[in-house]
């Protein structure tokens, strides 16, 4: 499998499944001027306190937090508490639906059960939300139309 991906803004690339990182950030506007800026990242979704990044054909969310010492719980994404600190990855739809059904059978505890955010809308996605045995909160979602990772 070859794969190939242009400096910052690479767009997802054949055969990898590009990773999500959320960071908390203590300056959206500072932060967003060092990653697109400097970096080169394309700008994709945004909001009051995140904003979505094509770091490397890699989905970076940025999340605006107060207290940036890596204590802040939240910010509020589509009407859902969303931990400020995550990482996941971006699956094919079989592959997320596979997963969703094999934690809901394992009894699960989710942060976010699995749902569909941005219904109707640019970006629309399947999420859901766990912690690993160590309390690290990861993200696992998938696009019907994976061209809307990036757009805003």
């Amino acid at each position: 499998m070859t794969t190939t991906s242009s400096p910052a803004t690479g767009s997802a690339t054949e055969g990898l499944a590009p990773f999500h990182l959320a960071l908390p950030v203590h300056d959206l506007e500072a932060a967003q001027t060092f990653y697109c800026g400097l970096l080169g990242c394309a700008t994709g979704r945004t909001a009051e306190r995140w904003t979505d990044l094509d770091f490397f054909g890699h989905q970076l969310s940025l999340h605006l937090v107060e207290d940036h010492d890596g204590t802040a719980e939240s910010n509020t994404v589509d009407g859902d508490a969303v931990p400020a600190r995550h990482f996941g990855v971006v699956l094919e739809r079989r592959d997320w639906d596979a997963l969703a059904a094999r934690l809901e059978a394992a009894n699960t505890k989710f942060l976010l059960a699995p749902k569909v955010r941005f219904s109707g809308e640019t970006g629309e996605q399947a999420t859901l939300f766990v912690r690993d045995p160590s309390g690290n909160a990861l993200e696992f979602k998938a696009f019907d139309d994976r061209s809307q990772l990036f757009e805003s």
